[in-house]
Protein backbone atom coordinates (compact mmCIF):
# COMPACT_ATOMS: atom_id res chain seq x y z
CA UNK A 1 0.00 0.00 0.00
CA UNK A 2 1.41 3.40 -0.99
CA UNK A 3 1.39 6.20 1.53
CA UNK A 4 2.61 9.76 1.53
CA UNK A 5 5.16 10.49 4.22
CA UNK A 6 5.04 14.06 5.51
CA UNK A 7 8.23 15.68 6.68
CA UNK A 8 8.56 19.13 8.17
CA UNK A 9 11.20 21.15 6.34
CA UNK A 10 12.53 24.28 8.03
CA UNK A 11 12.48 27.52 6.07
CA UNK A 12 15.98 28.29 4.81
CA UNK A 13 17.57 31.68 5.47
CA UNK A 14 16.50 34.22 2.86
CA UNK A 15 13.53 32.11 1.73
CA UNK A 16 10.30 34.12 1.80
CA UNK A 17 6.97 32.62 2.81
CA UNK A 18 6.00 32.53 -0.89
CA UNK A 19 9.13 30.56 -1.79
CA UNK A 20 8.63 28.23 1.16
CA UNK A 21 5.01 27.59 0.13
CA UNK A 22 6.10 26.99 -3.48
CA UNK A 23 8.77 24.60 -2.17
CA UNK A 24 6.08 22.61 -0.34
CA UNK A 25 3.91 22.55 -3.49
CA UNK A 26 6.95 21.24 -5.37
CA UNK A 27 7.39 18.45 -2.82
CA UNK A 28 3.70 17.56 -2.94
CA UNK A 29 3.66 17.63 -6.75
CA UNK A 30 6.67 15.30 -6.84
CA UNK A 31 4.96 13.02 -4.33
CA UNK A 32 1.82 12.76 -6.48
CA UNK A 33 3.47 12.22 -9.84
CA UNK A 34 3.26 8.45 -9.45
CA UNK A 35 0.74 6.54 -11.55
CA UNK A 36 -1.93 6.64 -8.83
CA UNK A 37 -1.84 10.44 -8.56
CA UNK A 38 -1.36 11.41 -12.20
CA UNK A 39 -4.81 12.99 -12.59
CA UNK A 40 -4.30 15.18 -9.53
CA UNK A 41 -0.85 16.30 -10.68
CA UNK A 42 -2.27 17.10 -14.13
CA UNK A 43 -5.17 19.06 -12.62
CA UNK A 44 -2.74 21.13 -10.50
CA UNK A 45 -0.54 21.85 -13.50
CA UNK A 46 -3.57 22.84 -15.60
CA UNK A 47 -4.81 25.10 -12.82
CA UNK A 48 -1.39 26.78 -12.65
CA UNK A 49 -1.45 27.31 -16.44
CA UNK A 50 -4.95 28.84 -16.18
CA UNK A 51 -3.85 31.22 -13.45
CA UNK A 52 -0.72 32.30 -15.36
CA UNK A 53 -2.77 32.79 -18.54
CA UNK A 54 -5.20 35.00 -16.60
CA UNK A 55 -2.37 37.11 -15.16
CA UNK A 56 -0.86 37.40 -18.67
CA UNK A 57 -4.20 38.43 -20.23
CA UNK A 58 -4.11 35.40 -22.57
CA UNK A 59 -7.86 35.14 -23.11
CA UNK A 60 -7.68 32.36 -25.72
CA UNK A 61 -5.80 30.05 -23.37
CA UNK A 62 -8.12 30.93 -20.48
CA UNK A 63 -11.18 30.07 -22.61
CA UNK A 64 -9.63 26.81 -23.85
CA UNK A 65 -8.68 25.67 -20.34
CA UNK A 66 -12.14 26.58 -19.01
CA UNK A 67 -13.74 24.56 -21.83
CA UNK A 68 -11.76 21.51 -20.71
CA UNK A 69 -12.41 22.09 -16.99
CA UNK A 70 -16.15 22.49 -17.60
CA UNK A 71 -16.26 19.26 -19.62
CA UNK A 72 -14.28 17.29 -17.02
CA UNK A 73 -15.99 18.54 -13.85
CA UNK A 74 -19.69 18.89 -14.61
CA UNK A 75 -22.48 16.37 -14.76
CA UNK A 76 -24.40 16.23 -18.04
CA UNK A 77 -27.54 16.89 -15.97
CA UNK A 78 -26.29 20.28 -14.75
CA UNK A 79 -23.80 21.14 -17.49
CA UNK A 80 -25.59 24.31 -18.62
CA UNK A 81 -26.39 25.60 -15.14
CA UNK A 82 -24.76 28.92 -14.10
CA UNK A 83 -24.09 27.61 -10.60
CA UNK A 84 -22.23 24.66 -12.14
CA UNK A 85 -20.18 27.13 -14.17
CA UNK A 86 -19.31 29.01 -10.99
CA UNK A 87 -18.25 25.77 -9.29
CA UNK A 88 -16.15 24.78 -12.30
CA UNK A 89 -14.39 28.16 -12.26
CA UNK A 90 -13.65 27.72 -8.55
CA UNK A 91 -12.21 24.24 -9.18
CA UNK A 92 -10.27 25.36 -12.26
CA UNK A 93 -8.58 28.13 -10.27
CA UNK A 94 -7.72 25.78 -7.39
CA UNK A 95 -4.02 26.66 -7.51
CA UNK A 96 -4.94 30.31 -6.82
CA UNK A 97 -5.57 29.33 -3.20
CA UNK A 98 -1.85 29.60 -2.44
CA UNK A 99 -1.92 33.35 -3.25
CA UNK A 100 -5.58 34.31 -2.81
CA UNK A 101 -8.63 34.24 -0.61
CA UNK A 102 -11.56 33.30 -2.86
CA UNK A 103 -14.96 34.90 -2.21
CA UNK A 104 -17.98 33.60 -4.13
CA UNK A 105 -20.99 35.91 -4.55
CA UNK A 106 -19.29 38.84 -2.85
CA UNK A 107 -21.80 41.57 -1.87
CA UNK A 108 -20.84 44.84 -3.52
CA UNK A 109 -23.69 47.19 -2.67
CA UNK A 110 -24.94 47.12 -6.27
CA UNK A 111 -25.19 43.36 -6.64
CA UNK A 112 -22.91 40.40 -6.13
CA UNK A 113 -19.57 39.80 -7.83
CA UNK A 114 -19.58 36.13 -8.88
CA UNK A 115 -16.02 35.38 -7.73
CA UNK A 116 -13.41 37.66 -6.20
CA UNK A 117 -9.82 36.61 -5.62
CA UNK A 118 -8.17 38.80 -2.98
CA UNK A 119 -4.39 38.44 -2.67
CA UNK A 120 -3.14 37.13 0.64
CA UNK A 121 -0.88 39.40 2.64
CA UNK A 122 2.38 37.85 1.38
CA UNK A 123 1.29 37.80 -2.27
CA UNK A 124 2.33 40.28 -4.94
CA UNK A 125 -0.41 39.06 -7.31
CA UNK A 126 -3.22 41.28 -8.63
CA UNK A 127 -6.72 41.07 -7.17
CA UNK A 128 -9.22 39.53 -9.61
CA UNK A 129 -12.94 40.21 -9.98
CA UNK A 130 -14.63 37.54 -12.12
CA UNK A 131 -18.12 37.92 -13.56
CA UNK A 132 -19.82 34.98 -15.27
CA UNK A 133 -22.49 35.00 -17.96
CA UNK A 134 -24.34 32.29 -19.84
CA UNK A 135 -25.53 32.89 -23.40
CA UNK A 136 -24.57 36.56 -23.23
CA UNK A 137 -21.10 38.00 -23.82
CA UNK A 138 -17.81 38.26 -21.98
CA UNK A 139 -17.80 41.98 -22.84
CA UNK A 140 -21.21 42.25 -21.15
CA UNK A 141 -19.80 40.57 -18.04
CA UNK A 142 -16.92 43.06 -17.99
CA UNK A 143 -19.35 45.95 -18.48
CA UNK A 144 -21.36 44.72 -15.47
CA UNK A 145 -18.22 44.75 -13.30
CA UNK A 146 -17.62 48.37 -14.30
CA UNK A 147 -21.26 49.58 -14.19
CA UNK A 148 -21.96 48.06 -10.77
CA UNK A 149 -18.55 49.25 -9.52
CA UNK A 150 -17.63 45.87 -8.03
CA UNK A 151 -14.02 47.01 -7.53
CA UNK A 152 -15.20 49.76 -5.16
CA UNK A 153 -16.16 47.07 -2.63
CA UNK A 154 -12.47 46.14 -2.27
CA UNK A 155 -12.05 49.00 0.21
CA UNK A 156 -8.77 47.96 1.81
CA UNK A 157 -7.12 46.75 -1.40
CA UNK A 158 -4.64 48.92 -3.30
CA UNK A 159 -2.74 47.68 -6.32
CA UNK A 160 -3.17 45.88 -9.62
CA UNK A 161 -6.62 44.57 -10.39
CA UNK A 162 -7.80 42.21 -13.12
CA UNK A 163 -11.42 42.45 -14.25
CA UNK A 164 -12.34 39.12 -15.85
CA UNK A 165 -15.51 38.61 -17.88
CA UNK A 166 -16.37 35.02 -18.83
CA UNK A 167 -19.27 33.91 -20.98
CA UNK A 168 -20.42 30.35 -21.58
CA UNK A 169 -22.39 29.57 -24.73
CA UNK A 170 -24.80 26.70 -23.98
CA UNK A 171 -25.27 25.79 -27.64
CA UNK A 172 -21.59 25.53 -28.59
CA UNK A 173 -20.40 24.60 -25.07
CA UNK A 174 -17.56 27.12 -25.48
CA UNK A 175 -16.31 29.85 -23.18
CA UNK A 176 -15.03 33.25 -24.16
CA UNK A 177 -13.15 35.61 -21.95
CA UNK A 178 -12.05 39.24 -21.72
CA UNK A 179 -9.53 40.53 -19.22
CA UNK A 180 -8.88 44.14 -18.35
CA UNK A 181 -6.00 45.28 -16.17
CA UNK A 182 -6.51 48.33 -14.00
CA UNK A 183 -5.28 49.89 -10.75
CA UNK A 184 -7.21 50.40 -7.54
Amino acid sequence: MNSIRWTSIPCKAGMTATHFHTFHIYIIRNAVTGDHWKEIATALDTSNRLLRATWDGDTETVAKLLDAAHMENTSILTYNDENSLSCVIAIAYYSAMKDYKKIREMPTGKGFADIVFLPKRFSDKPAMVVELKCDASADGALAQIREKKYADSLKDYKGNLLLVGINYDKKTKKHDCVIEQTEK
